[in-house]
């Protein structure tokens, strides 16, 4: 197995790196996000039209806490130890255990206020990073990767891998139209949940290529 880990590891340290820096405006210059904060507010809001309000507000439930860590990233990892992928079930857990850390562990160090905009969906704590974002990385990210190295080409192939990456995206999208989220929180969300994703990479994949070539995954 040929897998460049450093490539993985820069990629993440990059990725990493623009989380701090972003934490670090979010902390100590937060006016220095307001003006890009709100324009992008302004473009995604619009005047909150009763059909995007309905779709954003069912979206935004696929990014909550019991949906992805309990049913997806649990049920799923079960699902993965039941077919014999040990690799892709501990990938999966792992995804999810990096977002139940991270997320509350990084609000509390940030604190940062939720916009005072409306909200349209019910939505406590802190804002910075966003944790549907975050969590959408990670678990449906590590999805994407375990379809595209598992599922036969094709369309249907091709058909689930454009859904989840939608998915990501719309979850994000769904925090700032419903006003629980800047924009900065959720590009913190995304950046995080990749940074993430490509430094357990390349420990998945080595685990991946040892239990398949002993015979103790399939």
């Amino acid at each position: 197995m040929m897998l460049n880990k450093t490539t993985y590891y820069a990629k993440a340290s990059f990725a990493l790196l623009i989380v701090v820096f972003l934490g670090y405006v979010v902390k100590f210059y937060p006016n220095q996000l307001v003006e890009a904060d709100s324009a992008i507010q302004g473009a995604v809001r619009g005047n909150l039209p009763q059909i995007l309000t309905s779709f954003f507000s069912h979206v935004t439930v696929l990014g909550n806490t019991l949906t992805q860590v309990i049913l997806v990233s649990v049920l799923t990892a079960i699902l993965y130890f039941w077919k014999n992928w040990r690799a892709e079930a501990i990938w999966v857990w792992a995804s999810g255990l990096s977002a139940g850390i991270l997320i509350p562990t990084l609000k509390l160090i940030y604190a940062r206020p939720r916009p005072s905009l409306s909200h349209l969906v019910e939505a406590s704590g802190y804002s910075f990073p966003s944790g549907h974002a975050t969590g959408a990385m990670l678990i449906f990210g590590s999805l994407l990767v375990i379809i595209s190295q598992r599922m036969p080409k094709g369309w249907f192939k091709l058909l689930v891998q454009t859904g989840l990456m939608f998915l990501i995206v719309l979850v994000g999208l769904s925090r700032i139209y419903l006003g629980v989220h800047y924009p900065s929180d959720v590009l913190a969300g995304f950046v995080l949940g990749f940074g993430v994703l490509h430094l357990l990479y390349p420990t998945y994949m080595t685990w991946r290529f040892k239990w398949r070539f002993t015979g103790q995954s399939r």
